[in-house]
């Protein structure tokens, strides 16, 4: 009966866990994988691992050009390092979206926007910031703006969905 009953409490917490780390409004930790430029894995000091999607921004993917360009400029800056996100939301694919910091306080979404490694998703952000940052990367052709004709990372997701 103790058993039943110490399993049953167990998997609760464990139901909870989920709802108790989208409720955090940030997290600490080091970022110990960059999976691509806009999502990486962060180790907090408890050894819970995130996924982390960027919020507000869409880089190009692993397969795409400038993806590769992308996850190297997010590792270069996040990759071994202690990072804090500002959570937003929590996505269909149960990663935690949301504004990654460096230790200095350097917005990671943004300086992505900057060098022209990723486009302002504008379907989820309405932030003039980062619509300026974009704009400006495009005015300058810096990173993939340097194509006259980057597919969005999203338009690219669709062509593949369709092969």
């Amino acid at each position: 009966m103790l058993n039943t009953t110490m399993t049953y409490i167990l998997s609760l917490l464990l139901a909870l866990l989920p709802i108790s780390v989208f409720t955090q409004t940030s997290l600490n930790g080091k970022v110990i994988r960059v999976a691509d430029g806009d999502t990486l894995t962060l180790l907090d000091a408890a050894n819970n691992q995130f996924r982390i999607r960027l919020y507000g921004i869409d880089c190009p993917e692993s397969h795409q050009d400038f993806g590769r360009v992308a996850q190297k400029f997010t590792s270069d800056l996040c990759f071994g390092k202690q990072v804090s996100v500002e959570v937003k939301d929590k996505d269909r694919y149960g990663r935690i979206v949301g504004i990654v910091f460096t230790a200095d306080k350097r917005n990671v979404n943004y300086l992505l926007l900057e060098a022209g490694l990723a486009w302002h998703y504008t379907a989820f952000d309405r932030s003039e910031a980062y619509a300026r940052a974009e704009t400006i990367a495009r005015k300058e052709k810096r990173g993939l703006w340097v194509q006259s004709n980057a597919m969005a990372p999203w338009e690219f997701r669709k062509t593949k969905r369709k092969k």
